[in-house]
């Protein structure tokens, strides 16, 4: 099938099963489509095992030779990301930077060390093919909250404005801090090389401080030219340039791209709609980024439904990935532990630990990252683990994070129903 084949079957999916969940479920919409998409590439295979003949097998080929992870990290991520820092609370998300930083950095490298450590010995007891290095590849890849699963199910939840903003805070960052542990674990995993935490430590630091300082100095031009004018046509592509730009130039000078955007994004979203934009502008940007961010989220999470026609999965490992979903969960819980305790004690905020846990969803980035893995004796192992998580997390905590998010509220849990005349 031609790219064009593929971009309209996946929109007409995503358009379905959109619509079923806005008739019917109500469900939240990155659940919906990951679902759709197992269903679908079940059907498919089905349906190319009673006709031999038909073209079904076409199908499943295409989506079996597509590039799931340039699809996500080269294309998808930058607008993602830059519509999600939009919707931030600039002046709250300030006020919280100590925990959404220590959450984005320390956080990731503790919940490595932990995952890694724990699969390896969970690997060796069922006399399983994995070493202590690429256990903590593994660790590297799904420690990162997904910003794209956790801004979705933020949405759905009723959650108060500090845990909201420390949830997308950590998310938005820590998927650059995260790519960058995982690159570092690859290399010492395939060399052999000796652990040097220094220079991880340092190239970390340089790498999420150069992107900062991108994103900042090329949204602060941007607006500055916004200012100059009044034109939201003009404004909106200026907008969508700054997005993919600051991406581009960040990965060609090796800074962290995903902080470079999110950084222009919180900056666009706070500063520009406040003070370079008209009341018409700020709709229309508004208006634009809030359907780049529905679209592209669900074509992301149906693609990652998919993906189930390319996963080696094997039953017998089923005993394998509870051991690494409890992992992680518990990795989880104990790097927000302290910074839970302290919200429920000093801010009063019910149940905080638990909010913060559970909503540390995990998405297409650790799938993404997984499938880049080079080929091995762990690759499928890794691969296979990380898609039994991702598919736990974006469908049993995304179903179930709004009400936990209406249990800390104190409220009934809140559902989208659409309204018909």
């Amino acid at each position: 099938m031609t790219a064009f084949q593929l971009a309209a079957l996946f929109l007409t999916l995503v358009g379905v099963a959109g619509w079923l969940n806005a008739r019917t479920l109500h469900w939240p919409s990155a659940t919906v489509m990951v679902i759709a998409g197992a269903a679908n590439a079940g059907l498919l295979v089905l349906f190319d095992r009673l006709a031999p003949r038909s073209d079904a097998d076409r199908v499943i080929h295409s989506l079996a030779t597509l590039n799931f992870p340039q699809a996500v990290m080269g294309y998808m991520l930058a607008f993602l990301l830059f519509a999600g820092a939009m919707q931030v609370d600039l002046a709250e998300l300030r006020r919280r930077r100590l925990s959404v930083w220590t959450l984005a950095t320390l956080g990731v490298v503790a919940s490595t060390l932990i995952v890694g450590v724990g699969l390896w010995l969970a690997a060796r007891a069922l006399d399983l093919p994995l070493d202590l290095a690429w256990a903590c590849v593994f660790g590297a890849l799904i420690s990162p909250t997904d910003p794209i699963a956790v801004l979705a199910a933020v949405r759905e939840g009723n959650l108060s404005k500090t845990l909201e903003v420390v949830l997308q805070g950590e998310a938005l960052f820590n998927d650059g801090v995260g790519i960058v542990v995982f690159t570092a674990a690859v290399a010492i995993a395939t060399s052999g090389a000796a652990i040097t935490p220094l220079a991880t430590i340092g190239a970390v630091v340089v790498e999420a401080a150069g992107g900062l300082v991108l994103g900042i100095v090329a949204g602060w031009l941007v607006i500055r030219a916004m200012r100059a004018i009044d034109d939201y046509a003009v404004e909106v592509t200026l907008s969508l340039a700054l997005a993919s730009g600051v991406y581009v130039v960040a990965q060609s000078i090796g800074v962290s791209g995903p902080i470079a955007v999110v950084a222009a994004g919180l900056l666009v979203g706070d500063t520009g709609l406040a003070t370079a934009m008209s009341d018409t502008t700020q709709r229309y940007v508004r208006a634009f980024w809030t359907l780049v961010d529905e679209v592209l989220n669900g074509l992301l999470f149906l693609l990652l439904g998919l993906e189930i026609l390319v996963i080696p999965l094997q039953l017998p490992l089923v005993g394998f990935w509870v051991a690494a979903l409890a992992l992680v969960l518990a990795a989880r819980v104990a790097v927000v532990l302290p910074w839970g305790a302290y919200f429920q004690v000093r801010q009063k905020q019910r149940h905080a630990g638990v909010v913060l846990a559970w909503g540390g969803l995990h998405g297409a980035l650790s799938l993404a990252m997984a499938l880049s893995v080079p080929k091995g004796p762990a690759q499928g192992l890794i691969l296979s683990t990380t898609f039994a998580v991702v598919i736990f997390s974006v469908v049993v905590q995304g179903l179930t994070f709004g009400r936990v998010a209406a249990w800390h509220a104190g409220q009934p849990a809140r559902r989208r129903v659409k309204k018909h005349s």
